[in-house]
């Protein structure tokens, strides 16, 4: 039981990895009737400023990831909030599960890790001489809504892509 928990903490963390409000967005609105009340920072605030934040937040990272002289400042933005992200989304994944509490500190720092993994291998890439196509934003989008909406739907399938683009992560940073 605590394999799919972790596969699926492990698919949203690597969605944060590429994207911020985007994946907690999703999280929000695959909970239905809950929407973030277990996410420990945003339970604390009312839903309708959560959904409007996270939407513009969402909007303002689909746009400014395409223009190349925005990237900088939306990565050094990401750089800052996917760890603590990939944390608040490991607590809100396990939280209701009812695993010991200093079990869920350690799944939640395996995913506030593995978003900072990738976020940093993602900045490497765009300060490289060679930059990856501009398709690669849009491949990077939908990959991270993919990984998004299988960590709810099919944890294991997501776990499995999160692994595999840890691995791409991982020889690319060679």
């Amino acid at each position: 039981m605590i394999m799919t928990e972790l596969l699926a903490v492990l698919a949203l963390s690597a969605a944060l990895g590429l994207r911020v409000a985007l994946p907690l967005l999703v999280l929000g609105l695959m909970s239905g009737d809950r929407l973030w009340s277990q996410v420990p920072i945003l339970a604390n605030l009312p839903p309708t400023l959560v959904m409007g934040g996270l939407l513009s937040g969402a909007l303002l990272e689909l746009i400014l990831s395409k223009p190349r002289f925005s990237r900088p400042l939306l990565h050094s933005m990401e750089l800052l909030l996917s760890p603590i992200v990939g944390l608040m989304a490991g607590i809100a994944l396990v939280r209701p599960l009812g695993i010991a509490g200093w079990l869920q500190g350690v799944i939640a720092l395996i995913g506030g890790l593995v978003a900072l993994v990738i976020q940093l291998v993602q900045i490497g890439w765009f300060y490289r001489p060679q930059r990856p196509p501009f398709l690669g934003t849009f491949l990077v989008d939908a990959h991270c809504l993919l990984l998004a909406l299988s960590a709810y739907t099919v944890p294991q399938v997501g776990g499995l892509l999160s692994m595999v683009l840890l691995w791409q992560v991982i020889r690319t940073a060679e």
